[in-house]
């Protein structure tokens, strides 16, 4: 098996950036975490609460820390920072090497939506977002890895495209509707459901809007780690 991780994310429309942050991590005993978070409102302010959870996580990610703790050590560090006057949603999505399992760790009130061979599955437990009280504990669902597993996380940009014209995204049936498709790469739904949202937005996205989309894969190519990243840098 392999694991294949795939982000699709765009900013809230006339926005000078984005609120939310996404990044990759190796983790020190083998497989790989992939952590995302989304900053109250938008723009500066918003990316840098959302970068100071995501680099705090990842540090301790690194360092051998478990998910939830790590999860629960930015929650404190958002809170002592801004006085829990300013909160964040965070979800981990880890893979595991030695224990062979996926490891789904969310503060965040939407749900992860899981696939195993077309089965799909919801995690909707009431979620909370981080920094507005001491010790807020994730949700924590840890399953065994499998080959044809895809779990789907997001922010909340996603479920609110289209709703300016009370048309608002259903993020589970359009998931559903692209397993349909054979072999749909991370990269594919991932991008698929961004851009459905950006339809239903008329391309002028009321929120920051982050898809992430991991998949374990049969394993078919050599030992080689590789990593591809696609970044629109504008004008200067």
């Amino acid at each position: 098996m392999e694991v294949q991780i795939a982000v699709s994310k765009v900013r809230k429309y006339a926005s000078s950036s984005s609120g939310d942050t996404v990044e990759v991590v190796e983790r020190p005993h083998g497989g790989v975490s992939v952590v995302m978070a989304d900053g109250q409102s938008s723009g500066h302010g918003a990316k840098w609460i959302s970068t100071m959870v995501v680099r705090k996580v990842i540090t301790l990610l690194s360092e051998g820390v478990r998910d939830g703790a790590a999860a629960r050590a930015a929650s404190d560090t958002l809170f002592t920072e801004r006085k829990g006057k300013v909160s964040a949603t965070l979800n981990i999505i880890s893979v595991e090497r030695h224990t062979q399992t996926m490891v789904l760790t969310r503060n965040n009130p939407t749900p992860i939506l899981l696939a195993d061979n077309g089965k799909l599955s919801i995690l909707d437990e009431e979620s909370k977002p981080i920094g507005l009280y001491r010790d807020t504990r994730p949700v924590i669902t840890e399953i065994p890895l499998s080959t044809g597993l895809i779990a789907v996380t997001f922010t909340d940009g996603l479920v609110h495209a289209g709703s300016r014209d009370g048309n608002s995204m259903d993020v589970t049936d359009c998931f559903y509707t692209l397993l349909d498709f054979e072999n749909p790469t991370p990269q594919f739904i991932a991008d698929s459901l961004l851009n459905h949202a950006l339809e239903l937005d008329q391309n002028r996205p009321s929120d920051d809007t982050s898809v992430v989309v991991v998949s374990i894969t049969p394993y078919e190519g050599d030992e080689i780690r590789r990593m591809t990243v696609r970044l629109p840098l504008g004008p200067i």
